[in-house]
Order: C-alpha cells, then sequence, then structure tokens
C-alpha cells in the first residue's frame, strides 16, 4: 500500500465530507475520484496528502512513499527563472550535485595536480552519470514540449504566462519528479486536445499510481481502471473505467431504490404496529421491542435526494433562414502571428460546430469574429432573423457585481418564473440559498456558471461557446448536453471536453494551415477519418522511403567504387581463377541482397507501428499499448542489427572484390 484512510471522518466546520471511509491505494493503480462539485473531491485529497487533519480515524503512508499533488493553488507561485528552470527543479539532487562539480572543477584549474580532488571530481561525474544527470534537460524540454510549449518559450520567464500555462509548467515539474503517487485535481482544465493526448499516453506508461478528480468522462475513461465515488458522505468503489461505472452504478442505485422501499414499508408497518398496541398491556413488551428494532435500525438512503433530475429548455423567439454567417477571404494576424489568411467558410441553420485543435491557432479568435467583437479583413455576412448570444470568459466582466445570481438572471430577459430560474441555476451548482449571493462575492469559476446560465436562458437561435464546460461537474456537463441536443438553433463552441464534443457537434471545424478545415461529421468520424489520412500517409512514406533505398545503395556502392584508386596493371599472364573466392563473392553477394531486403521490410513495419502508437485506441489501453511498444522495439532493436550486419557484409564485398580483380 501506498497512502490510504482508515476508518477516516472528515468534518469541515458543520458540514460532514466523509464518514468512516476506509481506501487504501495499491501500486500501479489509475483511480478516477468522481463526485458532485462541493461533495469534497479536492479537499479528501488534501487529508491524504495531509494539509488537512481527520476529525477520526487515520490517514496511513507507505514508508519511503513519495506523494506528487497538482492542485489549482500552485497558481499562486510566481517567479522570475525561465520555465525551463522551474521545470529543471524537479531535479534537486543533480542540479546541487551539478554545482558541487562546476566548484570542483574551477578548483582543479587552479590545483591541477591534487590527485585526492581529481579523484572527488571523477567520482561525482561517476554520481551524476549514474543519476542521469546528463539527459535532465532534454527529458525537460520534451515534456514541456508534449504539454505545448514552444521552444522559443523555454528561456521565457515563469511570471509572463496566464494562469492555464504556469500549470502545465508545474505539472511538467511533477512528472519529472515521478514520485511514487500523482494527485491529481482537474488536470485537463488547462490543457487542449494535442496536451491531453499526450498526457494520456504518458500516464499510461507511468510506472507510479494515479489518482485523478476530473470532470472529462473521455479522459477518465481512457486513463482508469478503478472509480471512487464520494457520494452521500461515502466512498464507493467500482473496478473499472467510467462506462463501467456508469453501468454499474446504475444497477446498485435501482437495488438501492428497493432496498430503501423494501425498508420504508418495513418502518411503516413497525410503526402501526407500536402505534396500536403499545397502550395495550399485554402487547406492550412487543412493541417497546419494535421501538428499539428501529431505533436500531441503519436507515438506506433514498436514491433521488442528492441530486433531482432536471432539464433545460431552450426558448427561441425567431426562426433565422437558412444561413447564419458567412464569411468570405477572412484574415486575421497580431503582429507577426498569423491566424488564418484568405479563408472562407458558412454556417446553416442546424450546424452544431465544434472548433477545435491546439492552443495558440486561433479558436477564441476565431469564435469572435464571428460574433462581431474582433477586427478582421475580408467579410462577415450576417443571416436572416439571426439573434446571437456569445458566451465567453470576457463576459463575466458585464455581470452586474452589486446584484445577487437570481436578480441577474431576472434582469435578463428571459421572462422565466422565479422557480424556473432556480430550477436552472440548480443545473449550474446553484441551489438554495446561493441564489441570493452577490456577484461580487462569487469566485471566477461562479462567475462563469452564472455567465453560463444566463446564455442558455436567452432566447438566441444562434450560440457561440467558448470553453462552456470549464467550471461544471460530470452531472452538470451531461444536462447541458441533454439541453443542446434538444436545442433548435445553431451553434459554435470551442471545447477540450471530448464527450461534449462528441455528443453535441455534427460538424468539426479546424484552424491548419491557416484555412479553416471544415469536415462535416461527428467528432467519432472525423477522428477516423484522421486516423485514415495518418495511415495513409504512413503508407506513402513507407513506400517512398523503400524506393529511395533501392536507389540509393547501389549508388553509394558505385560511389564507393569509383573512390577507390586504380588496380595496378598486371603484367606477365592472368592469375588462374580462383573458383573458392567466386563461390565466397557469390554468396556474399546473396548476403547483401536479402539484408537490403530485410532493411525494406523492417522499415514498413516501423513505420505501421509509428502509426499504431499515434492511434488512440492502442494508446487508451494499457496492454495495447505495452504490446505496440513492445513490438516496436523489437523492430528499432532488429533493424538496427540489420543495418549494422549490412554494413559489415558490404565492406566484406568489397574485400572479396579487391581479390578477385
Amino acid at each position: 500500500m501506498l497512502a490510504g484512510l482508515q476508518d477516516v471522518t472528515f468534518e469541515f466546520g458543520a458540514r460532514t465530507i466523509v464518514r468512516d471511509a476506509t481506501w487504501h491505494i495499491q501500486p500501479g493503480e489509475r483511480i478516477g475520484l468522481i463526485g458532485y462539485n462541493g461533495t469534497g473531491k479536492s479537499t479528501l485529497l488534501k487529508v491524504l496528502v495531509g494539509e488537512y487533519l481527520p476529525s477520526s480515524g487515520t490517514v496511513e503512508r507507505g514508508r519511503g512513499t513519495t506523494i506528487g499533488y497538482l492542485h489549482q493553488d500552485l497558481l499562486s507561485f510566481d517567479t522570475n527563472e525561465s520555465i525551463l528552470q522551474v521545470a529543471l527543479s524537479a531535479f534537486e539532487k543533480i542540479l546541487l550535485l551539478e554545482k558541487e562539480i562546476e566548484v570542483l572543477g574551477n578548483r582543479l584549474e587552479k590545483e591541477h595536480e591534487d590527485e585526492a580532488l581529481l579523484h572527488e571530481y571523477s567520482d561525482k561525474l561517476h554520481e551524476l552519470e549514474m543519476l542521469g544527470g546528463y539527459n535532465i534537460h532534454h527529458q525537460t524540454e520534451e515534456v514541456l514540449q508534449g504539454l505545448g510549449f514552444a521552444n522559443s518559450d523555454l528561456q521565457r520567464p515563469y511570471k509572463e504566462f496566464s494562469g492555464g500555462w504556469r500549470m502545465r509548467v508545474l505539472l511538467a515539474k511533477m512528472i519529472l519528479q515521478q514520485p511514487d503517487l500523482l494527485l491529481l485535481d482537474e488536470p485537463t482544465n488547462h490543457l487542449d486536445l494535442p496536451s491531453i493526448e499526450w498526457l494520456e499516453k504518458y500516464l499510461l506508461h507511468y510506472k507510479g499510481s494515479v489518482v485523478i478528480v476530473s470532470h472529462d468522462k473521455y479522459f477518465l475513461n481512457r486513463m482508469v481502471t478503478k472509480i471512487v465515488e464520494l457520494y452521500q458522505q461515502q466512498l464507493h468503489f467500482y473496478n473499472g473505467n467510467f462506462d463501467f461505472y456508469e453501468t454499474e452504478k446504475a444497477m446498485r442505485l435501482e437495488l438501492q431504490q428497493r432496498a430503501f422501499e423494501n425498508q420504508q414499508e418495513y418502518i411503516r408497518q413497525q410503526e402501526r404496529f407500536i402505534e396500536r398496541f403499545r397502550a395495550k398491556a399485554t402487547k406492550a413488551a412487543a412493541a417497546q421491542s419494535a421501538m428499539k428494532r428501529l431505533d436500531k435500525l441503519d436507515r438506506i438512503e433514498d436514491v433521488s435526494v442528492d441530486r433531482p433530475e432536471i432539464k433545460i429548455n431552450f426558448q427561441l423567439d425567431k426562426v433565422p433562414g437558412k444561413i447564419i454567417c458567412t464569411l468570405k477571404h477572412l484574415s486575421k494576424s497580431f503582429g507577426d502571428i498569423k491566424i488564418v489568411e484568405n479563408t472562407s467558410a458558412e454556417i446553416n441553420r442546424g450546424d452544431k460546430i465544434a472548433l477545435i485543435g491546439a492552443n495558440g491557432k486561433g479558436k477564441s479568435t476565431l469564435l469572435r469574429i464571428v460574433a462581431g467583437t474582433e477586427s478582421f479583413k475580408g467579410e462577415r455576412i450576417w443571416g436572416h432573423n439571426v439573434e446571437e448570444s456569445f458566451y465567453a470568459q470576457h463576459q463575466l466582466e458585464a455581470l452586474n457585481v452589486q446584484q445577487t445570481i437570481l436578480e441577474e438572471m431576472k434582469n435578463c430577459g428571459s421572462q422565466k418564473t422565479e422557480q424556473e430560474l432556480r430550477t436552472l441555476l440548480g443545473c449550474f451548482l446553484f441551489s438554495g440559498d446561493d441564489v441570493e449571493k452577490k456577484i461580487k462575492v462569487l469566485s471566477g469559476g461562479e462567475k462563469a456558471r452564472v455567465a453560463l446560465a444566463k446564455t442558455m436562458v436567452s432566447k438566441a437561435n444562434f450560440l457561440i461557446l467558448d470553453e462552456p464546460t470549464n467550471h461544471l461537474d460530470l452531472l452538470s456537463i451531461d444536462l447541458l448536453i441533454e439541453a443542446l441536443n434538444r436545442y433548435q438553433g445553431s451553434l459554435i463552441m470551442v471545447s477540450h471536453d471530448r464527450h461534449f464534443i462528441s455528443k453535441t457537434a455534427n460538424r468539426i471545424w479546424e484552424i491548419e494551415n491557416y484555412e479553416i478545415k471544415d469536415f462535416a461529421g461527428g467528432y467519432g468520424e472525423w477522428m477516423e477519418w484522421k486516423e485514415r489520412k495518418k495511415a495513409e500517409a504512413a503508407k506513402t512514406n513507407s513506400v517512398a522511403v523503400k524506393q529511395q533505398e533501392k536507389k540509393t545503395l547501389p549508388e553509394e556502392k558505385k560511389t564507393f567504387e569509383r573512390q577507390q584508386p586504380p588496380a595496378p596493371v598486371k603484367h606477365l599472364t592472368k592469375a588462374p581463377i580462383d573458383k573458392e573466392l567466386k563461390r565466397e563473392l557469390q554468396k556474399q553477394q546473396k548476403n547483401l541482397q536479402q539484408l537490403e531486403e530485410r532493411i525494406a521490410t523492417l522499415t514498413q513495419q516501423k513505420t505501421t507501428l509509428e502509426a499504431q502508437l499515434a492511434s488512440p485506441d492502442i494508446y487508451s489501453d494499457k496492454n495495447k499499448f505495452l504490446a505496440a511498444e513492445s513490438n516496436y522495439q523489437k523492430n528499432s532493436e532488429a533493424l538496427a542489427a540489420a543495418n549494422s550486419a549490412y554494413e559489415q557484409a558490404f565492406e566484406k564485398l568489397l574485400e572479396l572484390e579487391e581479390k578477385n580483380k
């Protein structure tokens, strides 16, 4: 066991987060910790690392266990150091050793005859090599690049970056530390799709254990093999991914509901018995026994009390024309940074477009262009009867900070009743008295949810949404998905939540080579198409490599032969033919040909294996990924051996040809 809880109860003020919880985290586990917003998932992680002490019970940790904890509070960290230096601080011991070596090196320049000093210097260099110190810069750069940083970013000061990018740097540092147990609180919140895919691939290969708090179903499905749910102050365990959890939980809730109903019927029977007979002397003892049984009864919770089933409904005032928005010859740049150039696209009635891609490609900029809040070159033609509603982070500034949440919702012109607004706000995690809070006291995430709720109650027939799921829990995301699927209008959105995109979008836009690439289909179809394109490109590349090898190898041989000095002129009679030498020469030529064919085959296999390793279907399955990686390693070794054998055979052939002259 690496760490865990034993009969832990934790109370936060008057509120109980968890009661009598036992949880043991074993080596090699990948666990998803889930629950509704506000149930205490992040708090539970803080209990695990010792930031909070339990009210009762014990927090356990294996001897020598190291824990890495990534949480949102880390954003308060600030420094003038480069992001490369911040990430490199993961190798504290190696960095100290490097400083010691530098000091010893300076001393050796002045005391070069000091043998003891030389031995110490040599020992330190050996220690550095054993710790892998010569590789830490390359390793750090690789991880930072995987998380979306360009080479030009690595020397920039940490303080110049936004909160999301800072979190990536700290995630990189934690990954490089390679603790026995990684605790990750919403690690995908600040990542784009390529970075999420890179993180998935990395964590699947990670040797330690991982506990992830996330509202990203797609990520959880690919990453975890166990779900721990914090529900009704208890921890519930499911040995599978998120899909398994959903199926299993539905069955458990059904059984719980039946048990609850049966228990309620039993309680009603006992209460009727007590009420009827407690006044009768002959039955008083039996009635008292029944009362004691009820007092000792372990009450089963009603499954429906936690979060009731709620629906978000849209109302549209106007039906727009067939075309919502047309973009013609669109160009946009920020100084030397080009976003799009002379590109065109069209949004039609009924389109639900997901604009996806890496950070920095201009997705949010394009949304603002569509919304008419960003300057550009070209044409933006608005359709007939189009009424838009734009949700983005800057919309938070438009909220009236002096109003309560409920007042803000009442003043947005939706004409909904107070009860309807309260119900809607419940979907966005504002329940009960929460709706009476002033906007000015809300956190950034809470303000974002208010702005999103305002967008949802508008009667707009065209929605423009920038990361709408960022501050929502799993249930709220599902409710939003259901609402958008029922929505009769059109929408364009930016999101890094692949589950959300796959359930809502019927078209995909991607900015590639400064153009809007339009794919008429959902996210799953788009992914399949991308994989086919990759495979076709890999196949084409493999054929080209093979043809080039066939062309290059004979040329190399001819070039080598041309470079040889001319053979001395032989006088007198020709030497007799050496039959043994000729046979050896033919044998070597045949061997060389076989090696050429083997190299071509292995090269083609390598290309295929690389395409497999790049496939999400492979790296989402640990066993498949490890098998593919093992095959790739074997292929690389075989290819290296074949190339080495070819070089030796080629040299041998040249020797034999020289002897045969």
